[in-house]
């Protein structure tokens, strides 16, 4: 890993900077994202285990947060499921870092919540890079696939792109930044197969590390908040060797 300067910059509210939570238990690690998270113009607050990186995640949001799969005291896949399922950062970016480089691995990190996927060891570069691109994706807006209306509605599912709000059966459903685009889109063209392209087009446009397997790992996550048996679902449907569809109007 080097320490090449980097001019990426975060984009923080006006007169405040955004803050960052780095979860590692690596202190050279720790210290080279703190040196360049801060010279993106990002505050810093660490934690060296997972327990503590969850506590940390539970009390404040965060406009990012860097978590180690490999903790002392609650391990990263874990950590990353208890901040996606309630909390004040269920819809924060999230990078994973791993000396795991295996697809199984990076699979299990994204379907546990995470944004994205960084091996051990990275470049500085590549590391700054991918916060720019999941940061960016967070502040962009829903896709716009029906300008006369902010709302749809289809069997049993509310989705407000508006308030950026879901509900399933009547029940309120958290969804990351990502789900809700991604579900968004599919619904707002019903019947119709996005290929998983399409998908990565309409949702993650132009960046450069997001993969086909991202997609796959956005619409698992959907399938078990909207679903009543995931396993087996009924409305994200599969278009084998193409895409996916939100189903037909009856």
């Amino acid at each position: 890993m080097d320490r090449a300067h980097t001019n990426i910059k975060a984009m923080p509210e006006p007169g405040a900077r955004p803050k960052a939570l780095v979860v590692e238990d690596d202190g050279s690690i720790r210290e080279l994202l703190r040196f360049h998270l801060d010279l993106a113009g990002f505050t810093i607050e660490e934690a060296g285990d997972g327990r503590h990186g969850l506590d940390r995640a539970r009390a404040e949001t965060f406009a990012l947060i860097l978590l180690d799969v490999m903790l002392p005291g609650l391990d990263g896949i874990s950590l990353c499921r208890a901040v996606r399922s309630d909390g004040p950062n269920a819809a924060t970016p999230i990078l994973m870092l791993t000396a795991r480089d295996g697809e199984a691995d990076t699979v299990l990190g994204l379907e546990s919540g995470a944004d994205d996927y960084l091996t051990k060891p990275f470049g500085v570069r590549e590391l700054m890079a991918r916060v720019a691109a999941i940061t960016r994706r967070h502040g962009r807006q829903t896709p716009d696939a029906d300008a006369s209306s902010g709302v749809l509605v289809a069997d049993g599912l509310r989705l407000d792109r508006d308030r950026r709000e879901l509900s399933v059966r009547n029940e309120p459903v958290e969804l990351t930044k990502q789900e809700f685009d991604v579900l968004y889109l599919l619904m707002s063209k019903r019947g119709i197969v996005l290929s998983r392209a399409a998908l990565l087009r309409g949702v993650w446009s132009g960046d450069t590390y997001v993969t086909e397997r991202t997609v796959d790992a956005v619409v698992s996550r959907i399938r078990r908040k909207i679903e009543r048996d995931p396993q087996d679902p009924e409305l994200l449907l599969t278009a084998w060797g193409t895409g996916y569809k939100f189903v037909d109007k009856d």
